[in-house]
């Protein structure tokens, strides 16, 4: 995705932005001094932005082992009397809600704004859960902005309430937020300033043992009580009038675009209260809104979060005002909001005929990119688990793009469950069985999560053949670089850390390092360990086909010779490039503007033919 120039507009000019890219923006106008972030999508974009950007004015920036890492680096600089900022996907909030929950309880130092972005419909995520429910079980103050404007200008409240109750911020989006492209208004920069805190004469607080954690708790409840009726940031949230009626939306983030479309495309007269401030939820707006419809639906995204609160307190003010949502299914559970959804919400209260809002499947699944050296990893791998007697062998993936390892012709992934996971799954099936499993996991995974599954299968002595896919980069979420490789962070250099140290270090002995496109050495390689016991590690090394896209695109091309081809159609069906089709009569041939010219197609254990040929 390409990302839009984030400085070098003047204060009060209009820029196109992504959601992401105005959240970065709002950071450099509210003089942000620390980011922090493992990529993850829907969130990458912010941190593309400030590691380009945030130099410029005076901000820090890293990209972190992994979100809890990044958490707890930024919450540090927070303490240090820099306002701080930590953005990641919502499964990413799991990795760092461990600090999160605590860091709400000891209060920050500088604001420190907390951005999670949901993956309703699941786009490129394992689970769609609602990160919502994280503001409820930490105490924490959320806020969830619906459009690019709101992304930027909302940042300035984040901050603004983290500092004036000395508490970190959710800011919640989801994917049609953050990914949506609309006109935002910028502001000044602002340089990054440093408060003057000691962080020794706030140790009572900042220290989370227990006979702190009792007293922080109720100061905790205090804060989140006050600020529920503060009127301050009252401009967070508005009642929208359409026409006389007495019958009420309420809503918040991308649903609150889906709401007022479909309220307008209907043409009928319907209020909406628009929460901003989603936790807590503001009393009094919420009370009025109540006190002026009769009917009110509930109009969210994932759970009934909302929904729940505001019919616990409708019930606590004794309104008359009947509610539905999801609880009594006018609206549904799962997956991202659409108008058409929110139509039939609206057609239901108005005793009105429903209509069919299903989306029907996509037509094709995702691949690997033409070039993508995952492709000849799983290919030849298979092709060596058959070989070997072995091709029922047990095969636990990770999450990355070799995840699509799962689809046919290549079958490669039994389980895939969160980061880290293919090697502890996978030693758990060996332990459990006495069986040799095959694991895979990426370079960024593994520095990830994977190095201390991998210390763990070690120390239990699991039987597996591990294969590190290393393609130099966070491929999937946008080529972010891994710790593994040399890097100039900030203005200073730093050497990375090596793959098969860190790996000796967990204590594996047998460590082999195999070209992703020798398809005959990765082969031989694959057999030979498939015969070993214990702890086998193999590193794949492949640099991923969308980095130095200028320089591959020089690269010679592949045909078909149609005199040489047999029509067996392993090229087409079984390694699977995109740049290899068929046409109607049933020949196959290259897409010339496909084709990427790595040249593994041509291997002999591709096209034993000898078919695919160099373009003369």
């Amino acid at each position: 995705m390409i990302l839009s120039e984030t400085l070098r507009v003047e204060n009060g000019n209009k820029k196109l932005m992504l959601g992401n890219e105005a959240i970065a923006r709002g950071l450099l106008e509210n003089g942000n001094g620390f980011s922090a972030t493992y990529p993850g999508t829907p969130s990458s974009e912010i941190g593309n932005v400030m590691a380009r950007d945030g130099s410029k004015n005076g901000s820090y920036f890293q990209y972190s082992i992994n979100e809890k890492v990044a958490y707890e680096t930024a919450y540090g600089a927070s303490l240090a009397g820099l306002r701080s900022s930590v953005f990641m996907k919502h499964v990413g909030l799991n990795v760092a809600s461990d600090p999160f929950v605590s860091s709400v309880y000891t209060g920050i130092g500088a604001g420190m704004m907390v951005m999670v972005a949901d993956d309703p419909s699941m786009f490129s995520s394992q689970n769609e859960q609602d990160s919502r429910r994280y503001a409820d079980l930490a105490h924490a103050p959320m806020i969830e902005p619906s459009t690019p404007q709101e992304c930027k200008d909302f940042v300035k409240f984040v901050f603004e309430i983290s500092e004036k109750y000395s508490i970190p911020v959710l800011y919640r989006t989801s994917t049609r937020v953050s990914h949506m492209r609309a006109p935002v208004e910028l502001g000044e920069i602002m340089n990054a300033q440093r408060k003057n805190i000691d962080v020794k004469s706030i140790r009572n607080r900042t220290t989370a043992i227990p006979s702190n954690a009792r007293i922080l708790k109720n100061d905790l409840l205090h804060k989140m009580a006050l600020l529920g009726n503060d009127s301050f940031f009252s401009s967070l949230n508005r009642i929208e009038r359409y026409g006389s009626s007495r019958i009420g939306i309420i809503t918040s983030g991308s649903s609150y675009n889906q709401s007022t479309d479909a309220i307008f495309s209907m043409g009928i007269e319907m209020n909406v209260l628009k929460l901003g401030l989603t936790n807590p939820i503001p009393q009094e707006i919420t009370a009025q809104f109540l006190k002026e419809n009769d009917i009110v639906l509930i109009v969210e995204e994932l759970d009934p979060y909302l929904e729940t609160k505001i019919r616990t307190y409708r019930d606590i003010l004794g309104s008359g005002a009947i509610i539905h949502g999801k609880l009594d299914e006018y609206m549904p559970w799962s997956y991202e909001m659409n108008p058409d959804i929110v139509k039939n919400g609206i057609r239901k209260i108005l005793g009105l005929n429903i209509e069919d809002t299903s989306i029907p499947k996509p037509a094709s699944r995702p691949d690997f990119c033409p070039g993508c050296p995952h492709r000849s990893s799983f290919y030849t791998i298979k092709r060596a688990l058959k070989l070997a007697g072995k091709p029922q062998t047990v095969i636990t993936s990770d999450i990355g793009c070799y995840s699509l390892g799962y689809y046919e012709p290549y079958s490669a992934g039994d389980t895939m469950l969160d980061m880290g996971a293919s090697i502890s799954t996978g030693s758990g099936i060996s332990l459990a069985t006495g069986q040799r499993v095959v694991s895979f996991i990426g370079d960024s995974t593994f520095y990830h999560s994977g190095i201390t599954a991998l210390a763990n299968a070690v120390r239990s002595g699991a039987n597996m053949l591990i294969f590190i896919l290393d393609n130099s980069t966070t491929a999937m979420t946008g080529q972010e670089p891994t710790p593994e490789k040399d890097a100039v962070v900030n203005g200073e250099e730093f050497t990375g850390i090596p793959l098969e140290g860190m790996i000796r270090a967990c204590g594996v002995k047998d460590v082999i390092t195999a070209s992703s496109y020798n398809q005959k050495e990765l082969m031989l390689t694959t057999m030979k360990a498939l015969k070993s016991s214990g702890i086998t590690v193999v590193i794949t090394r492949g640099e991923c086909a969308l980095i130095n896209r200028e320089e591959k695109a020089r690269r010679l091309k592949y045909q078909i010779n149609t005199e040489k081809c047999s029509l067996c159609r392993n090229c087409i069906d079984d390694f699977h490039c995109p740049a290899i089709q068929e046409k109607p009569d049933g020949t196959i041939f290259i897409d010339s503007g496909e084709c990427d010219g790595c040249g593994m197609c041509s291997d002999i254990y591709v096209c034993p033919f000898k078919a695919i040929e160099v373009v003369q």
